[in-house]
C-alpha cells in the first residue's frame, strides 16, 4: 500500500487522496486532476463540467443502456 499513484488513485484506502496529481497536489474535482495527467498538446484540455460522452454519437446512448442493462441484470446479483 502507499506506492501505487497516477489516474488509479493511490490505493491506500484513503479516498480524500485520490486526485493526487504528478507534483503532489490533490486536485477538488476531476477535471483538473485529469487536466494534470495531460501531455501538452495532445489533447484539449477539459474544461469544469464533464461532457456527456453519448452526446457526440448518434444512438450510443441506447446502446450503452442496452448493455449495462445485462451487467446489471440477474446473472450478475
Amino acid at each position: 500500500p502507499g506506492q501505487v499513484r497516477g489516474l488509479c488513485g493511490t490505493f491506500n484506502g484513503d479516498q480524500r487522496d485520490e486526485f493526487t496529481t504528478p507534483e503532489g497536489d490533490v486536485e477538488p474535482g476531476v477535471a483538473a486532476f485529469a487536466n494534470a495527467f495531460r501531455a501538452a498538446g495532445a489533447c484539449p484540455a477539459l474544461g469544469p463540467g464533464i461532457a456527456d460522452p453519448c452526446d457526440g454519437f448518434p444512438g450510443s446512448r441506447e446502446r450503452a443502456e442496452a448493455a449495462c442493462a445485462v451487467l446489471l441484470g440477474p446473472a450478475f446479483q
